[in-house]
């Protein structure tokens, strides 16, 4: 008896300290990998272009030329009231000190609008090659030697002007968004558990997770060249912390539960980890499932974002089920102070807001479904309202030099698109290539440009105002005459993101609603279960959308939605959202096998876990809603619809709607599994009247 209970005390201290120990050396060894993730994040339009579009096939080519891709300038010079010859002076003057700075491919020709008010200077170079760097050392350099003198107005566009400001914002995605995001989940973490030390220990769990999450992301670009940009790095830190929180928020509540039951924390944590670690399981495979679905889409950023998000949930999920009871368990009950749950201790039993939501659900179940059901269909109609597809110029919230000389030229030549689409053909087809293109009603004019690699490039200018109807009519015309030749350009680009965006959503949410389900009925073994939790979250997706339809255009004032913002939300919001089904629906099952009749375990789930699913959807929603803050409408976007989806999942459909389906259903929410066909006990009149007290 004595030998076994040493064993028993050395295994509760040693365990612990070994994982610790294990999560030392394991953030040691990625520690190398972790600080090269930046070095391969690129935010190239490459890295967002469809596979297999043209416009991306425009870019593969130009990469392999001599200089590589060509980096493409509009330096615009403009004055109200008509150009001066001091001005086209000082224009002349400024230009050639660019050419004699920079490796140009040609010599800066000045284009004069009609009314005499601006000069276009197209500038092309490949001195920067694929070298972000480079690129924006280049933009940079151009704007400091081009400036207006004397009310001149100057600005620099194009495309590569357009690439170095959204850089700009994609580099706010690293530092600034990790501190944003440490910083919402610490305050929320701290209202939570009102305890001065508690709150850090999940905290510094996932920032270790987080971390580990780099290194095994650089490892997977190393090993299968996985797309590594800002926007899906961005999205696996937010998912580390949002995620990594939940579940952390899941076993801390449990964890607590148990210490009163059990005397030492080592078994209490054991106990907690066999209660909840199922549906922690279940949360993060559903998830990691759902955003492996992504691989299946033919845009590259979409298709990259699911690898990224899956290694955020998984290492969330493995600091969270090891590192996180480990430094639980070294630190005792006194983590808890000054709320301590003493062993022996009954929790205070009060009436709060989920006992309300269980005794409205219990009495009138149907009546809360149809007014649920309602108030979510007449908020998708919103959805009607979204803005049509989101142009170049209306990426940023903050309209940056580059959109400025956009809008510029696009009012000094009406006649004329500013904007140049390029032409990939056969070398030995070029000359026929260049008269096809001329003779094209939409063009204005076609050069050739350089010849390697079997190519020939072309540049067409076009006679309507960029990503115009006349514009895209007369990129299809190209396309459709050019046999054997690829159109690209900033233009292409953009009817290629949304024609392969629109494919995506076709092949992918079939993808993800039938792989979420079937987890569902693997871990429920039922049918009708799995089916309500999908409907509902998919219903959750649609009124979110609706009410970014409501605020986009009338409140912020976006001219454009995002072609991806349908897909990306809604394999977020079905990934995720199932989480809290799954939290519910577990309680709620294992109320069921322990006997309770189908309404006192529904509102027996509900009160225990009402409060954890709230706490964590409250996190979850904060950090998605720091994308609302970065400079890019398309983040924006992301971040308003999964936010006010994930708070609408929360206090409306798991915690209420999912209640009253289940009390409405009875055992034949389990059908066709073992829990539908055991025999119901009568229920006591007062258990039917009656929602149990909250547990505080």
């Amino acid at each position: 008896m004595g030998p076994g209970k040493t064993t028993t005390r050395e295994r509760r201290r040693a365990v612990p300290w070994a994982l610790l120990g294990l999560w030392v050396a394991v953030l040691a060894a990625v520690a190398p990998f972790a600080a090269k993730l930046a070095d391969v994040q690129h935010d190239r339009i490459v890295d967002y272009l469809p596979a297999n579009a043209d416009s991306t096939q425009v870019a593969r080519i130009q990469d392999r030329m001599p200089g590589g891709e060509a980096t493409e300038l509009v330096l615009v010079y403009h004055r109200d009231g008509g150009l001066t010859a001091a001005d086209r002076a000082t224009a002349d003057r400024q230009v050639a000190e660019v050419a004699g700075r920079h490796e140009l491919t040609g010599d800066p020709a000045a284009v004069p609008s009609r009314d005499g008010t601006t000069l276009m200077y197209p500038v092309s170079s490949t001195e920067p090659g694929q070298d972000e760097d480079l690129r924006d050392a280049l933009v940079d350099d151009v704007r400091r030697i081009t400036h207006g003198e004397g009310g001149l107005g100057v600005e620099v566009g194009g495309p590569g002007a357009l690439n170095t400001d959204a850089a700009q914002v994609y580099d706010s995605l690293g530092g600034p968004l990790l501190y944003t995001t440490v910083g919402v989940v610490a305050v929320l973490l701290i209202l939570i558990y009102r305890s001065p030390f508690l709150w850090l220990v999940p905290l510094v769990v996932a920032g270790a997770a987080d971390y580990l999450s780099t290194g095994v992301a650089y490892g997977l670009h190393e090993t299968f060249g996985t797309t590594v940009s800002g926007q899906s790095s961005g999205v696996m830190t937010i998912l580390v912390f949002g995620a990594g929180t939940d579940y952390a928020l899941l076993i801390v509540a449990r964890y607590r539960e148990e210490l009163r039951r059990f005397e030492r924390p080592y078994d209490a944590m054991r106990a907690a980890l066999r209660g909840c670690g199922p549906a922690v399981l279940a949360s993060s495979g559903t998830v990691a499932a759902g955003l492996l679905c992504l691989l299946a889409a033919d845009l590259n950023s979409s298709r990259g974002m699911g690898p990224l998000g899956t290694v955020g949930v998984l290492c969330a999920l493995v600091a969270m089920l090891t590192l996180l009871p480990a430094v639980l368990v070294l630190l005792g009950r006194r983590v808890f102070w000054p709320l301590v749950p003493a062993y022996g201790s009954e929790p205070v039993r009060r009436r709060g807001l989920f006992t309300a939501m269980g005794t409205s659900a219990g009495r009138r179940p149907l009546v809360v479904l149809a007014g649920g059901a309602v108030l979510l269909g007449t908020l998708a109609l919103g959805a009607l309202n979204l803005p049509g597809p989101l142009k170049q110029q209306d990426a940023f919230v903050d309209k940056p030099e580059s959109v400025a000389a956009m809008e510029t030229l696009a009012a000094a030549y009406p006649e004329r698109g500013t904007q140049p689409l390029t032409v990939i053909t056969p070398a030995g087809e070029a000359d026929a290539t260049l008269s096809a293109a001329r003779a094209q009603q939409g063009v204005a004019g076609a050069e050739r440009g350089r010849t390697a690699e079997g190519w020939t490039e072309i540049t067409v200018t076009a006679r309507d105002a960029p990503q115009s109807p006349g514009e895209t009519r007369t990129v299809e015309a190209l396309r459709e005459a050019l046999d054997g030749s690829y159109v690209g350009g900033p233009s292409a680009q953009q009817i290629d993101l949304e024609d392969t965006n629109a494919r995506d959503r076709l092949v992918v949410v079939p993808i993800v609603l039938l792989s979420v389900l079937l987890i569902l009925v693997v871990l429920l073994r039922s049918l009708v279960a799995p089916l309500l939790l999908v409907v509902a979250v998919v219903a959750v997706w649609g009124a979110a959308l609706g009410i970014g339809g409501l605020v986009f255009g009338p409140l912020l004032g976006f001219e454009g939605t995002d072609p991806g913002l349908g897909l990306l939300s809604f394999v977020f919001l079905v990934a995720l959202g199932v989480d809290y089904g799954i939290f519910l629906m577990h309680r709620m099952r294992e109320e069921s096998l322990a006997g309770a009749e189908p309404t006192a375990a529904a509102l027996t789930a509900l009160r225990t876990t009402g409060a954890v699913i709230a706490s964590a959807g409250l996190v979850l929603a904060a950090t998605f809603a720091v994308l609302t803050n970065m400079g890019l409408v398309q983040l924006v976007e992301l971040g308003f619809v999964i936010s006010v989806g994930v708070l609408l999942d929360t206090f409306l459909v798991r915690t209420y709607l999912v209640t009253s389906a289940s009390v409405a259903l009875r055992r034949r929410m389990w059908w066709p599994g073992r829990l539908s066909r055991e025999p119901e006990p009568p229920a006591p009149p007062e258990r039917q009247e009656k929602a149990p007290a909250a547990v505080g």
